[in-house]
């Protein structure tokens, strides 16, 4: 599988809102880097977690971009195949425009992802409604809770 073909599948999964199709394109150990949390989600469990809470929480989601080239990885600093995705979408009335920065290994698989979004008040608003999520679905334990 070329990175190429694994950002298409993406895409596509993304758009169709398809979670199953997202696990063969990460790798075990991905790392998503998000806008709302210093540290990263790691693991591929974790991460399509995240993610059926994203698929759950945009409205209205599409790509209206996408670019291709390689960057370095936060991990090891090593340059790797990458695709940038730009899209648009809503959550809670705000809307978002954005990038996801796909990086992927040797096999294609994506390695590493990171999500820029603005404005910040839709920052604000994707947070709360991805926190929600996240403790709703037990991934994280309840801020409130101490």
């Amino acid at each position: 599988m070329t990175s190429a073909d694994t950002a298409e599948r993406f895409r596509t999964a993304v758009e169709k809102r398809d979670l199953a199709a997202l696990e063969p394109l990460f790798t075990e150990d991905i790392r998503l880097y998000s806008p709302v949390k210093f540290t990263p989600f790691e693991g591929r469990p974790m991460v399509l977690g995240l993610f059926g809470v994203l698929l759950r929480t945009f409205e209205d989601f599409r790509y209206v971009g996408q670019l291709d080239g390689t960057a370095e990885t936060a991990v090891d600093g090593a340059t790797a195949p990458s695709e940038i995705l730009v899209f648009r979408a809503t959550v809670n009335g705000k809307e978002i425009h954005g990038i996801d920065l796909l990086q992927f290994d040797e096999s294609g698989r994506v390695k590493e992802f990171t999500v820029m979004v603005r404005p910040l008040s839709a920052v604000r608003a994707l947070s709360d409604a991805v926190l929600a999520g996240l403790v709703a679905d037990g991934l994280v334990p309840d801020p409130a809770d101490g």
